[in-house]
């Protein structure tokens, strides 16, 4: 009886470890398939991209896409393609929730990291983050039916559809990615260091501003240019508050029109499939592509460039 228990026993440990060893070959495959996975779709989509954007070329030249200071596509007779327009509206529209998110955010991210205590990073760090889980299709009627009635109160001849509200708003929505950002990196500095600047007379202000804040730079500006890529690549928010007029303006009252509102107008239907309208959106995603291409690469190269080891 004895015997036939422990042979049992032995069975049990044998099927085990021949499972752990299964399951040890099985997981490292399916990790490799999922990044295989990833990388191919990302290719796809970019292959995609780059084929569709020749083909809209084909149509329009790369000189007037570029130098052309008008974008007039639904004009039957004369259509304009110049990109400026476009690419004047996201900017303003980022620059102006950048306004809003880096001096509020950088301050959250100063009092978590450096008066807050446990308890109350515990409990306010999460309330921020719920800011970040609000679908964008509600920041956009927010803007529309709340911010700009308020602003009209201040400037009464701000139009309904306007570039100021919906920035304000990206501001606020983007918030929580500085606040957080930022505060991890300011809470991996070392509190010898903190401890140093206090033992040499230091206010607790002046070590947050003069010895973290330089200390977890890196982190911090790296928070910055990702949250300078989600600006410029939202697209809800302006499409429902900013209106569709794209104009070459720097007057943050007037309507204006993004790069992203351009591409959801007509993938509503306002043009046929094959159209030189329907391949101008692929030029049109290409340019943001490359826009925040470019911010991910300077994100990377910042954080590589200026970062502390301790």
């Amino acid at each position: 009886m004895q015997s036939s228990v422990r042979q049992m026993i032995k069975d049990k440990k044998e099927k085990n470890q021949a499972r752990a060893k299964f399951m040890e070959k099985l997981v490292p495959g399916l990790l490799l398939l999922c990044a295989i996975i990833s990388v191919l779709t990302t290719l796809g989509i970019v292959f995609t991209l780059i084929v569709e954007t020749i083909t809209f070329f084909n149509h329009v030249s790369i000189v007037e896409f570029f130098t052309n200071k008008d974008w007039y596509p639904f004009f039957e007779s004369d259509p304009d393609y110049g990109i400026w327009p476009l690419i004047s509206g996201t900017l303003m529209i980022t620059g102006i929730a950048m306004l809003v998110a880096i001096p509020f955010g950088l301050a959250a991210a100063i009092y978590l990291s450096e008066y807050a205590s446990d308890r109350v990073r515990r409990f306010i760090k999460p309330i921020l983050e719920v800011l970040a889980g609000i679908p964008t299709i509600v920041y956009g009627f927010f803007a529309l039916t709340f911010v700009t009635p308020v602003l009209q109160n201040i400037i009464p001849s701000l139009p309904v559809f306007n570039a100021l509200s919906p920035g304000i708003v990206i501001g606020i929505m983007i918030i929580p990615m500085i606040a957080s950002l930022s505060e991890d990196a300011m809470s991996s500095v070392p509190n010898a260091i903190r401890e140093g600047a206090l033992g040499v007379g230091a206010t607790r202000f002046e070590v947050a501003v003069k010895v973290v804040l330089p200390a977890a730079l890196s982190g911090i500006i790296a928070s910055f240019v990702l949250a300078i890529s989600r600006a410029i690549g939202e697209t809800m928010i302006v499409t429902v508050a900013g209106g569709a007029t794209p104009k070459l303006t720097l007057d943050v009252t007037e309507s204006i029109q993004t790069m992203t509102s351009y591409i959801v107008q007509v993938s509503l239907g306002d043009a046929g499939f094959g159209t030189t309208i329907y391949y101008s959106i692929y030029a049109v995603g290409m340019t943001l592509f490359l826009f925040t291409l470019i911010m991910n690469l300077i994100a990377q190269y910042i954080s590589r460039r200026f970062r502390e080891e301790y």
